[in-house]
């Protein structure tokens, strides 16, 4: 009897998608948790479920934390994988710690280091020319995932105090994470064609064609669907406000020209998985 997996995910570029679909095989199902959100459906059932999802500071997006703390998972086995492209610290224990606030725990967490594609901090061209690795992380953690294994990625106490440092220096409250205003954050430029590529990716719906130019508003869970997938690069992080927001949003990207999308996911896809039309 083959047994039924479920891999929920949540993805802006592509990665966590991708990692989703390997560790789903061809017998198993991805779910879009943006969409799952939507639905109200916060009860999943299979003999295996997994979740993805990309770390933002180390942290779970929001919408991934409020998710976490409604949905029940039916499953003899439950494991998380998280993608991050620069440093992990102790995600591992932030999800832990936020499932055990929940009432329950997943039995395998294990990372994924790609592409970095945070644009304040990294050129996502010169990233896109590491090799990092990827399908050798896949295959021990796809290994242990079809053998049940209990693990959890150790987490050091350098990881610890780096996280500590970056709250420290971001001035971010932990138990929100990235969750700013789309409009504080984004400007769209001329290039904008009004395409409508950004009011379907964005997971909230932040955005909207008015007077033929895409607008930001509404809270953003800063995971640069928007930017990143825009054809025209008419997305940018301002560069006009009197000051940063926090240390850890400068003003403007490393390379404004970079963008990335992981090169086996369509922007249908993102489209697919996160719109609100």
């Amino acid at each position: 009897m083959i047994m039924k997996r479920t891999v929920l995910f949540f993805s802006a570029t592509g990665n966590s998608l991708w990692v989703a679909r390997q560790l789903a095989g061809e017998e198993g199902e991805t779910l879009s948790i943006p969409q799952l959100i939507r639905q109200g459906r916060y009860e999943i059932e299979a003999d295996e479920i997994g979740l993805v999802y990309p770390i933002y500071g180390h942290m779970p997006a929001h919408l991934i934390r409020m998710f976490l703390n409604k949905v029940t998972l039916k499953a003899d086995y439950k494991f998380a994988v998280l993608t991050f492209g620069c440093r992990k610290c102790n995600a591992v224990e932030i999800l832990d710690g936020i499932t055990g606030q929940a009432g329950w725990h997943f039995d395998y967490i294990n990372t994924v280091m790609m592409v970095d594609n945070w644009l304040p901090h990294f050129d996502a061209d010169e990233q896109k020319k590491m090799d990092k690795h990827i399908p050798e992380q896949m295959e021990p953690i796809i290994n242990d995932i079809n053998a049940h294994r209990h693990y959890f990625q150790p987490t050091t106490d350098l990881e610890r105090q780096q996280h500590q440092g970056f709250l420290d220096f971001s001035g971010l409250d932990p138990e929100v994470g990235f969750l700013k205003e789309s409009a504080d954050l984004f400007t769209v430029t001329d290039a904008c064609i009004h395409c409508g590529i950004c009011t379907k990716v964005c997971p909230r719906g932040n955005y909207s064609i008015v007077n033929d130019r895409a607008v930001p508003q509404g809270e953003c869970e800063m995971c640069l669907a928007c930017i990143h997938n825009c054809p025209q690069k008419a997305i940018r992080f301002r560069t006009d406000l009197h000051e940063p927001l926090t240390a850890e949003f400068p003003e403007g990207e490393a390379n404004p020209n970079a963008r990335y999308r992981n090169p086996n996911v369509k922007v249908t896809d993102i489209i697919k998985a996160n719109t609100t039309l």
